[in-house]
């Protein structure tokens, strides 16, 4: 039995989770093809990726049109209002996952013909994966409402902060040991730092979910240990 009296509002609720479902199957794809046409050096790929993001910003703007929407025809209350609001907050995370997924394919393109340290760039693919992974949970815990699942993204966000601030350090050394890997390094250092904010959306998401089933906000400070800012190389020293 649908869940309301006026079919059509059930209808206009499926709609937009049907929408986010889309979202969050393309904001995927982008961020696993970048990654692999990092590590392949694949400008194919790398377009293909830069390509999709109009499609998703433009299920970005239907979903807010529609929320919008229904806010005014329907005037929801509790879980329904709940999860329009919902639906607003997760596609825009949903779009800037995308356009972050579209930066490092950008990358990918202006490196394709550079020397590239294959260990750095691999390190980069790790944290990728491991972002793939948050993504791919936590839009698994908004289909089924599952707050822990939700909760234990929220909490993984620290290891990726970390692992970036391994990468920043590993970096900077690598151009500071020769000037001709400061234009590569330089880029890839923009592609980490992309996917660590590709995982502080997760979060976002995952924090969401949390309002969206239970109408509070997820106690707590937010896992932070990206200390990047604050990160400095100590000076080689001159050769004798």
């Amino acid at each position: 039995m649908p869940d309301h009296i006026v079919t059509s509002y059930d209808n206009d609720l499926e709609s937009l989770r049907r929408s986010i479902s889309e979202m969050g199957g393309i904001a995927e794809k982008m961020m696993t093809d970048a990654g692999d046409a990092l590590v392949r050096r694949d400008a194919v790929l790398a377009q293909a990726v830069i390509a999709a993001d109009k499609r998703l910003d433009a299920l970005q703007r239907e979903i807010e049109e529609r929320a919008v929407l229904l806010i005014a025809r329907r005037q929801p209350l509790a879980i329904d209002l709940r999860e329009t609001i919902s639906a607003i907050r997760v596609s825009g995370d949903l779009e800037r996952i995308g356009d972050l997924a579209k930066n490092v394919a950008k990358r990918v393109v202006a490196i394709i013909d550079e020397p590239q340290p294959q260990k750095i760039v691999l390190g980069v693919q790790h944290m990728s994966d491991l972002v793939q992974e948050q993504l791919k949970d936590v839009l698994d815990a908004y289909a089924s409402r599952n707050t822990q699942a939700a909760y234990d993204v929220w909490e993984r966000d620290g290891a990726i902060d970390a692992l970036y601030n391994s990468l920043f350090r590993e970096l900077l050394t690598y151009m500071m040991e020769d000037p001709r890997n400061i234009s590569f390094c330089t880029h890839l250092l923009f592609c980490a730092k992309n996917v660590e904010r590709i995982g502080d959306h997760t979060t976002n998401i995952a924090e969401t979910i949390h309002y969206l089933v239970t109408g509070e906000n997820l106690a707590g400070e937010r896992p932070k240990n990206d200390a990047s800012n604050y990160a400095t190389v100590a000076p080689q020293p001159a050769a004798p």
